[in-house]
């Protein structure tokens, strides 16, 4: 298999030598699995949390995916990636798509249900790792805004001296004329022209473009007003604009604002390949089309019926099927449930230590070393007085404490779960908000398999569900639903004729909904 590294290191407490270490063991990984490295992306002091926009190669990664050269992306660790599960579960789609898989060298994890649940509890704990670390330096920052020091980026015509803003004269002339020039009518890209023309360059050393002014001209800073989030301080700042001049441009950024954009919105289909139709067994896409009214409206409809016309698959609201299937798979997250899910990432966890492979060749290596010393001890105690067997026996002392050393960096990576902090994790989604598009995605990441739909001769919906999980059952409801796109869809109701049945293979939800 031809795959790709992804190497990345944040400015938080690493250095380029992590850069190094990731490739190394992610070499070694790739040529114990015969897989054949054909690029490398690297990322250097970015932070996989917030600025995934940010990640440069990262980003271009996910482009170059759509050319089909290679089938997977090897990392370190999955939290080199991305430390926030909805970005890693987004990203690991759009791969997927393109036929390439995510793979940890360090983190062995398989593709069944259990390694599904597993990995989206790691995913789920770095997350938590970063939020915490993100928590921390944002109470430090907000201490310093308190006292109206400097925190975040200095805006041009600012510098810093003594932890406070200053006036930089040279760029607050820049500033000031940018704003009086505006006020006087000019256009944003003629003042950008004519400043870059002059070999003006912004606070980070670019050259001007439009959103450079937009920034500027909505920065209160320049009226002498701190500001940081929620924090504001009048007169915390040095002033360069007066309000007269800034509220002057305010009025005119508002009356020459451009008309909002016609361009389709993002819309997140959170059941793609996941959803089939029940009758010609294709994957349901995710589209979006207008009502007589205008009104957006967003569904899924079978693939074969949108390329061939030959399925008469009716579409499917797009927020009703995701409601159903999370409200569903909620069910399943009883205290009892959640210990055996619990279990389940417990025994995987142990399950990947123990057939991880990284720490057995090390200690193969180190194994063949020791006896190679040994060897030559045996011919210096035999009276060889060689300088070239000494020099080749500090040779592989060295090799050795490398070989020492790696095994104990490979050691510190393990990922042991504690079965308690598991239980916790999984028991806050108990209380989650079912409308809430983030909590569903993660819902249906972790538990759900696949669905297959099925539209019913009498007008009802028939829906199969394939849960991650065992031990195994299968659940048949009645519930209604909603498949109209002009009006809202009622409540979700359960009809009190239930039967429950068992399965010794899957978790399987039969589900049958009403128009």
């Amino acid at each position: 298999m031809n795959v790709v590294l992804y190497m990345r290191y944040s400015s938080d407490r690493q250095t380029e030598q992590s850069i190094e270490g990731q490739e190394r063991i992610c070499m070694e990984f790739c040529e114990r699995e015969g897989y054949t490295v054909v690029g490398k992306y690297i990322d250097r002091a970015a932070s996989a949390f917030k600025d995934t926009e940010k990640r440069i190669e990262f980003n271009r990664m996910i482009r170059d995916s759509d050319r089909c050269q290679w089938q997977g992306v090897v990392v370190y660790k999955l939290d080199r990636f991305a430390r926030n599960r909805y970005d890693a579960a987004t990203f690991k789609a759009k791969l997927k798509k393109n036929g390439v898989k995510v793979i940890s060298a360090t983190e062995n994890i398989s593709d069944s249900p259990e390694g599904v649940i597993l990995e989206a509890v790691l995913e789920g704990m770095a997350e938590f790792y970063s939020k915490e670390l993100s928590q921390k330096i944002t109470r430090g920052m907000r201490e310093s805004a308190y006292k109206a020091n400097s925190v975040g980026a200095v805006p041009l015509g600012y510098k810093i001296e003594n932890k406070k803003y200053v006036i930089d004269e040279p760029a607050a002339q820049i500033v000031r004329e940018a704003f009086k020039r505006y006020a006087a009518g000019e256009t944003v890209t003629e003042i950008s022209n004519s400043f870059n023309a002059k070999g003006y360059r912004t606070a980070r050393n670019n050259k001007f473009n439009k959103n450079s002014f937009h920034v500027m001209f909505r920065n209160e800073r320049y009226t002498g007003v701190f500001t940081y989030q929620d924090i504001r301080i009048e007169g915390g700042m040095p002033q360069i604009i007066d309000e007269e001049t800034f509220k002057a441009v305010g009025r005119m950024l508002k009356s020459n604002a451009k008309a909002p954009a016609r361009g389709k919105a993002k819309v997140d289909y959170l059941l793609a390949q996941k959803l089939f139709c029940g009758h010609c067994g294709t994957a349901m896409l995710g589209e979006s089309g207008h009502s007589a009214t205008g009104r957006v409206y967003n569904y899924y409809t079978c693939g074969k019926r949108k390329k061939t016309g030959s399925c008469d698959k009716k579409p499917l609201k797009k927020e009703w099927i995701e409601q159903a299937v999370v409200e569903e798979a909620l069910k399943l997250l009883t205290p009892k449930r959640i210990e055996e899910i619990a279990d389940m990432a417990i025994k995987q966890n142990l399950e990947d230590i123990q057939n991880d492979k990284v720490i057995p060749g090390l200690r193969e290596d180190l194994a063949d070393l020791e006896k190679r010393i040994s060897n030559l001890f045996k011919l210096a105690e035999q009276g060889s007085d060689s300088v070239a067997l000494f020099r080749r026996l500090k040779e592989l002392e060295e090799q050795k404490k490398d070989i020492e050393k790696r095994i104990d960096e490979a050691m510190s990576n393990y990922i042991v779960l504690d079965r308690d902090q598991v239980v916790w994790w999984l028991s806050k989604f108990t209380r989650g908000n079912c409308d809430d598009p983030n909590f569903q995605k993660y819902i249906i990441d972790m538990l759900i398999n696949s669905v297959t739909v099925w539209d019913e001769p009498d007008g009802w919906y028939k829906l199969t569900i394939v849960y991650n999980l065992s031990p195994q059952q299968t659940r048949t409801v009645k519930l209604d639903g909603c498949s109209d796109f002009a009006t809202g869809c009622p409540p979700l109701k359960e009809n009190p004729n239930t039967t429950v049945i068992y399965d010794s293979f899957l978790v399987v939800s039969s589900l049958c909904y009403v128009k």
